[in-house]
């Protein structure tokens, strides 16, 4: 899995054939595409029902390989397979039926997965007749719609009543999840938060990985937990997380929780608790700000009196505006800092934003957050505000949040 959330590719790179096949890599729009394969793999003519099921099936599964990075976690560089035995049938240059470009034109944006579980729903299928298996079943989604089922039911018949239906999903560049450099001791953020997590899960099958706490700080125990997994996986054993460290972690925590399979695990948001955990203050970090953050930015895309914050795990500047313009909209105190009350009520918002925004089949386009802030950065930032105010303790560029960098903060929010 990646720290990205998911959105709708305005495009997908298709490898027709397998995988390891010497074949052509075609790129198309994501619609397209998707027009493609419910072409090549239904009748035009079968009830609207029927088709509108197999189109989310599609649509989740494509979505599924791209939020996984199945291909490129393994060094393709492609997005998915015309090969039907392992993906969808993609036909390069065929015709498209007109009421099913309609309908996908109308779909796209749309898609499955399990109640709680981030990842769209790796949805897969087969014919029904000279194939079958645990997924939806063609021509059975024909003959339930003939039978008067329409596409939710149809859907939940193959993939169980605790399926979900997301619509409205972000469109956007397709991105990769690494975060563009590596990854170090002294980062913050939560491209840590992810790495802890994903470091986490994969020990349970690898026990000599150390557990390390999920604080979105990269220090000594994160370190050690990246130097036992390089060590395992035959990777250069420096404790950085670079590209080739970084795909194989994805790799790996998708194969651990079946995230690319119709029986996944599941992915949540990174298992943070939602419970108060204790007053946060300017000038915090780690997981409950990221948290923090990511709950204000959902809030502040549905009430423009809330300033939006960046998703970082640093309670800077913009957060305590961000906790501000809440408690000013939602007639509280305004003291910049998150009690018990300000907590509750920000979740209060957030989760009616969800039970609303899911129950009419919405979706909140969380993306992907800026770069992570490092310990180094805090450092040269209060070294300059230091220089500017002379009444401000300047700490030593040390990259670690040593005793006096933690009295320079202090001093300075």
């Amino acid at each position: 899995m990646a720290t990205i959330a998911p959105y709708i590719p305005e495009s997908i790179t298709v490898h027709l054939g397998s995988p390891d096949s010497n074949a052509e890599n075609v790129t198309v729009s994501f619609s397209d595409y998707v027009k493609n394969v419910l072409s090549s793999e239904v009748y035009p003519t079968w009830e609207p029902a029927a088709l509108r099921a197999n189109a989310l099936a599609i649509i989740s599964f494509a979505l599924n390989r791209i939020y996984t990075e199945y291909y490129r976690s393994r060094g393709y560089s492609f997005d998915i397979t015309s090969s039907t035995a392992i993906d969808q049938k993609f036909i390069n240059g065929r015709n498209i039926y007109e009421n099913i470009s309609e309908l996908v034109d109308e779909l796209f944006t749309d898609y499955l997965r399990k109640q709680g579980f981030v990842e769209p729903l790796a949805a897969k299928f087969c014919n029904g007749v000279t194939v079958t298996c645990s997924g939806l079943s063609q021509w059975g989604s024909q003959y339930l719609a003939q039978d008067g089922a329409n596409s939710i039911d149809i859907l939940r018949t193959y993939y169980g009543e605790d399926v979900e239906f997301v619509t409205n999903a972000p469109v956007q560049n397709l991105q990769e999840s690494y975060p563009g450099s590596p990854v170090r001791r002294g980062d913050i953020g939560v491209n840590v938060s992810f790495l802890q997590v994903a470091l986490n899960r994969i020990s349970q099958n690898y026990p000599a990985i150390p557990k390390v706490p999920v604080d979105a700080i990269f220090g000594e125990a994160t370190e050690n937990a990246v130097r036992a997994f390089q060590s395992i996986f035959s990777l250069t054993v420096d404790s950085i997380v670079g590209r080739a460290t970084w795909y194989t972690i994805v790799m790996l925590y998708t194969a651990v929780l079946k995230l690319g399979e119709l029986q996944s695990l599941g992915q949540t948001f990174y298992g943070y608790s939602w419970e108060y955990p204790e007053q946060i203050l300017p000038g915090e970090q780690g997981a409950k700000v990221t948290h923090l953050q990511y709950m204000l930015s959902v809030v502040s895309q549905f009430n423009s009196a809330v300033q939006e914050p960046p998703v970082s795990g640093v309670f800077g500047d913009t957060t305590t505006q961000a906790v501000t313009t809440f408690q000013r909209a939602y007639g509280l105190p305004e003291t910049g800092t998150v009690d018990r009350a300000t907590w509750d009520s920000i979740y209060s918002q957030f989760a009616g934003i969800e039970t609303t925004v899911f129950g009419n089949e919405a979706l909140f386009p969380f993306t992907r957050p800026p770069m992570a802030v490092t310990e180094a950065d805090l450092q040269e930032q209060l070294i300059a505000a230091a220089a500017a105010f002379p009444e401000l303790d300047a700490p030593k560029k040390t990259r670690k949040l040593d005793a006096q960098t933690k009295v320079s903060r202090s001093s300075s929010v």
